[in-house]
């Protein structure tokens, strides 16, 4: 067996060692990457009772500010280790893994300078007869325990995503990462321990989403449940969780719309990147480009050829443009939603085959209304364009949808931008840019089906305390 890193359970500071294992492989080549344990119910028991012990004991804002300080110096001191990682687990080709530790490190920064920030303010009681004596303020403080699960496509960011907010509001945490890329999330933990974070702040466990993620989902200890994945795991999540804060990031079906004034060699560069970064595999990517009949041919054209050129293959292979999806039977899955939107009279203008969970970079045209790739959500490498003869018509198309993450209209137009802008469903509206954009401290979530709150490091922040209200009669 190949020399690979293993990996216990986090509890209150230690290491557990478990009583069986997940070997962590590469979803295309099967290489190990990495051996973490199988943590059981009653792992999840220890680590929530490790943080409900944690988050009351006394930890000053300067501490902890501290703490995330070094621990994202400590992050950019390793950043290729974890990009090898990464591409390792195989979430990402490697020149996309390299851009996740400057990113999480950057998180624990912003978390740090927006922690020493929480604060609230005075509160006028003397605006009704009978409270003039009376005088106070509120204040944000510490919800308590925060159970973080996060998705397999952005291991480390979004695992920096969950804990530095929690971290930085006073909390205590217990992370599950995905089941198949845990490494980089279990890196930072050491990092964030070799930082200084005291005992119990931060836990983690590792296992099956349905087991390990429902018993943290339950915990009535848990009082904020912060979740990134899919829809029918977030509703499932939803029904267990009981009376805690809910933060739910679902998917989308992100639609990209292209107006005859666009500047359309910008337009094709920064949508094809933004469909086919991470296979796919990427609640923001791109899945729907409505394109205005005036340049639907020079726009399907440029299109085309650009996804033609990409070159799908090994995640730690430096050449590779788009690497293997998370494992075959997404891949399968995937594959079958092609044929079912060629049956339905779809054409495929380049890609659309399979190699095991390997997909070809796909563009298909006239995508039959209801299929699949035309409602639901993708999470691979394949890209719809339609012909629209408006804005309207562009706009009523893509609010067809259950979804409402991010989209995106390219147009030298601050008219129709704006238009656009107001008339979305959506939690983001990119103009001039992929839906793939975002920036770390902007409010992010969806409408609809695509989730619940707001990460963004102060938003996320606000979800993850509480409000008191002191007042004193005088």
């Amino acid at each position: 067996m190949e020399t690979v890193t293993s990996w216990g359970t986090l509890v209150a500071g230690e290491w557990l060692a478990a009583a069986s294992v997940i070997e962590v492989r590469n979803p295309l080549d099967r290489q190990l990457a990495g051996i973490v344990a199988l943590s059981s119910v009653e792992d999840v028991e220890r680590a929530v009772t490790a943080a409900d012990a944690a988050w009351r004991q006394p930890w000053p804002a300067h501490a902890r500010y501290d703490t995330l300080m070094a621990a994202a110096a400590r992050v950019d001191a390793r950043a290729e280790a974890y990009a090898q990682s990464i591409a390792a687990e195989g979430s990402k080709a490697i020149g996309e893994a390299r851009h996740e530790p400057p990113r999480a490190a950057n998180i624990l920064r912003l978390s740090a300078e927006v922690g020493r920030q929480l604060c609230g303010e005075t509160l006028p009681f003397d605006i009704r007869a009978g409270s003039e004596n009376r005088v106070g303020y509120y204040v944000r403080v510490p919800a308590g325990v925060v159970g973080a699960i996060t998705p397999f496509n952005d291991p480390l960011a979004m695992a920096a995503h969950k804990t530095a907010p929690a971290l930085a509001a006073g909390n205590a945490v217990v992370l599950k990462p995905a089941t198949a890329t845990p490494l980089s999330a279990l890196m930072l933990a050491e990092d964030l321990i070799a930082a200084g974070l005291p005992p119990g702040r931060l836990n983690v466990v590792t296992g099956p989403g349905p087991v390990i993620g429902e018993a943290l989902a339950r915990d009535r200890r848990v009082r904020v449940l912060s979740f990134t994945g899919g829809v029918e795991t977030g509703d499932r999540l939803t029904r267990i969780a009981g009376i805690k804060k809910l933060s739910m990031e679902l998917g989308s079906n992100s639609p990209v719309i292209v107006l005859p004034d666009a500047r359309l060699d910008r337009a094709v560069a920064l949508t094809i990147a933004g469909a086919f970064a991470q296979a796919g595999q990427n609640c923001l990517g791109v899945q729907r480009v409505l394109v205005h009949e005036q340049v639907y041919e020079a726009f399907r054209e440029r299109f085309v050829a650009a996804a033609a050129r990409l070159r799908a293959g090994a995640s730690t292979d430096e050449r590779t443009d788009v690497c293997a999806m998370i494992d075959e039977t997404q891949a399968a899955r995937v594959e079958s939603w092609i044929a079912e939107a060629v049956r339905g009279g779809a054409r495929v203008l380049t890609g659309g085959t399979r190699t095991g969970a390997l997909v070809a970079p796909t563009v298909l045209e006239t995508v039959p209304d209801g299929a699949h790739l035309d409602v639901d959500e993708v999470y691979g490498p394949v890209v719809s364009l339609y012909r629209v003869p408006s804005l309207e018509a562009a706009i009523e198309r893509a609010n067809r949808v259950d979804y409402g993450l991010h989209a995106a209209i390219f147009t030298e137009s601050l008219r129709d931008a704006f238009t656009a802008a107001a008339a979305l469903h959506v939690g983001g509206v990119m103009i001039n840019d992929s839906t793939d954009y975002r920036l770390d401290v902007m409010p992010f979530g969806g409408t609809k089906m695509s989730g619940i709150g707001r990460e963004g490091i102060r938003f996320a922040l606000n979800e993850m305390t509480e409000t008191r209200v002191v007042c004193l009669n005088l």
